[in-house]
């Protein structure tokens, strides 16, 4: 009898561009072995280095995708990306609260677009911190989300690390700290733990659009998480992969589109 793939959840909005959030999830889980649910947040009309318009999902809607998906799959890890609202992480959070266990959670606390545009209501902040983080296996910020969740500077590898030590002891999860935003020659990402620091690094590349590298990286770590890799093997395995698809990345020509509603 075929074994059946483990089944990961992601909790986060849709991308039309289909580069980043649920379906930029839902390739990697798949690419990586593993077989997904998706929980929709939000619909987001986006597109590489624009957001236009984002329609948040009602709380009670994205509950029940939750729950019907908990009921029917045996759920192995769980990752969170664009939750936007107040509202709706209470919503995902009751849910995380009335399962018996929970499986590794991955959150990808999506404040702020590659393209600057805002992603999550300030008031949602404080929310991620009280709700969501206590559920955490791992959190993920980039360093723009590090700096509001931490408070700090972040201007160099020291002070993302003091930054990181901070949350993890205020919040009691780990945290891994993406340095790729410092655009130095090495792109470093800092695994934070109760037990200390663990590096991955690879070279940065330039010119790359980051759309969707962050939704990426942490839904192949929850991918690994299910499998059973350990947390610092699951943050190598996924270093790896989304170096790999930094390499890899396609190119658009930007004015494709328009010259196609120009002559239709």
């Amino acid at each position: 009898m075929k074994k059946n793939p483990p089944v990961v959840l992601t909790i986060a909005g849709s991308d039309n561009s289909c580069g980043a959030g649920v379906q930029a999830d839902l390739k990697t889980i798949t690419a990586l072995g593993g077989y997904a649910q998706t929980a929709i947040t939000c619909v987001v009309a986006e597109v590489p280095g624009r957001v236009s318009a984002i329609q948040a999902v009602r709380p009670a809607i994205v509950a029940e995708q939750i729950r019907l998906s908990f009921e029917a799959f045996p759920i192995a890890a769980i990752k969170t990306g664009m939750l936007y609202s107040t509202s709706i992480i209470r919503a995902v959070a009751s849910e995380l609260s009335g399962l018996k266990k929970c499986p590794p959670l991955v959150v990808d606390p999506v404040m702020v677009a590659s393209s600057g545009d805002p992603l999550l209501k300030s008031s949602a902040i404080e929310a991620y911190r009280e709700w969501i983080f206590p559920f955490a296996t791992l959190v993920t910020p980039n360093l723009d989300e590090l700096r509001i969740l931490s408070g700090m500077p972040c201007r160099d590898i020291e002070e993302i690390k003091s930054a990181g030590a901070s949350l993890v002891a205020r919040h009691g999860c780990a945290f891994l700290l993406k340095g790729g935003h410092l655009r130095a020659k090495i792109a470093t990402d800092i695994l934070a733990t109760s037990q200390g620091f663990e590096i991955f690094t690879a070279p940065f590349r330039r010119n790359i659009d980051a759309h969707g590298t962050g939704c990426t990286f942490s839904a192949a770590i929850a991918t690994s998480l299910a499998c059973g890799q350990t947390l610092p093997v699951a943050v190598g395995d996924a270093k790896n992969y989304i170096t790999l698809a930094i390499e890899n990345a396609l190119k658009w020509k930007k004015s494709t589109a328009l010259e196609h509603r120009l002559s239709s």
